[in-house]
């Protein structure tokens, strides 16, 4: 499963300003509704269950939040770049700085597991990761990862 069929360009926030943990889903579910026509308190509702089950905050600055929702017919992504890391609650305490939001249709069990894994497997590239916090170009930022999702796939 290529990143690129999850994120498209429109789905990336390159410099996201928040406060608080709670503050970032709630901005990345403004985006979500956008992009899914789903209504953000829908969303938001769903990644902050998600959230109460134990942090997606999986280290070295990382989340990755997800749900699922009866509504979309599609796995979708949206990678937010914070211009300040937030307190995450994540698992190695530190605070996070790059997320990874995926949503995907109540039944898409397998789909979304690998989904989880494939972006869990790109932000492990230290490399691919220094690069992304360097910049706050959402054009870059989605070449990054999918450059690096041809790097994978060879």
């Amino acid at each position: 499963m290529a990143l690129a069929d999850l994120l498209q360009q429109d789905a990336i926030i390159p410099a996201l300003k928040v406060n608080s943990k709670k503050q970032l889903l709630q901005e990345l579910a403004v985006k979500a509704s956008k992009l899914t026509g789903v209504s953000e308190r829908e969303i938001f509702d769903i990644i902050l269950q998600r959230e109460r089950l134990g942090s997606t905050g999986v280290g070295h600055g990382i989340a990755i939040p997800h749900g699922k929702l009866n509504s979309i017919s599609s796995i979708k992504g949206i990678f937010a770049r914070l211009e300040a890391p937030v307190d995450f609650e994540a698992l190695d305490d530190e605070p996070v700085d790059l997320v990874f939001l995926l949503l995907a249709p109540e039944g898409a069990g397998a789909d979304h597991l690998k989904a989880l894994s494939r972006i869990a497997r790109v932000l492990r590239d230290q490399d691919l990761v220094a690069k992304l916090r360097k910049t706050d170009s959402a054009s870059a930022i989605y070449a990054f990862l999918n450059e690096e999702q041809a790097n994978h796939a060879a």
